[in-house]
Order: structure tokens, then sequence, then C-alpha cells
């Protein structure tokens, strides 16, 4: 096989391997319906993991914002002893914030089902 050859393979494999790491669920988190994250989320920390913008434009009374992008460096905001409530627009964003948050050593982790664009609950704007 010739070098040009093997490297692309080796990229391919990368890549899907990749891929599939960014989309496998989370270990250790549980998905919540809305009518389970409203029935304890006052007993919780609610974070919104989409970006300010997105947060200003409608969000989950009582959450406060850490994007994504921010979580690894803010997750010390949060206690580790108590529930964090994560939720983006759909599912994705707050699936990788789990991720970061589990690797810092959170353990008490759950996550919107169908994240905000399925939420009908109370809103709030900024």
């Amino acid at each position: 096989m010739e070098t040009g050859t093997i490297i692309t393979i080796v990229l391919w494999v990368a890549l899907i391997a990749y891929v599939v790491w960014r989309f496998m669920p989370v270990k250790g988190i549980t998905k919540l319906s809305q009518e389970e994250f409203r029935a304890n989320y006052r007993k919780a920390q609610i974070v919104d993991v989409r970006e300010t913008q997105e947060f200003k434009g409608g969000h989950i009374v009582g959450a406060r914002n850490i994007p994504v992008s921010q979580m690894k460096m803010r997750s010390k905001e949060l206690r580790k002893d108590m529930p964090i409530y994560l939720y983006c627009q759909g599912s994705m964003r707050s699936s990788q914030a789990a991720k970061v948050l589990k690797k810092a050593g959170y353990t008490n982790l759950y996550q919107l089902k169908g994240g905000f664009k399925q939420w009908t609950g109370k809103v709030k704007r900024s």
C-alpha cells in the first residue's frame, strides 16, 4: 500500500472514532421527561448550556447560563453536592457538557429529554 492510502485510512478511522465518541450517550446521566424535570428542579442547579444569545432569547425560569464552550473552565461554579439539571436546544450540547462535568468528578447529572425546543413550562426572556 502507498503511504498516501495508509494516511487516508488512518484519518478516516480517527474521524469515525471521534464522531462515535461525540454522539455516544453519556454513562451516569439520567434523562428526565419534562414532568420529572419540573418535579424536582427547585432542588437542583439548572444549567442552560446554550450560548449566551440563545439564553437571552428565552430560558427555563431559574436556570443559569454556562455555555458548553465554557464548561471546563466554569465547572467549579457548580456544587458537587447538589443535582445538576442540564439542557440545551435539543440534547447534543447538554450531553457534551455532561461528559465534561463527569470528567471533573460530578456525579449527580440529569438531562432534559428533548431540550428547550420541547419545553412547555415557564420561560424567562432576558
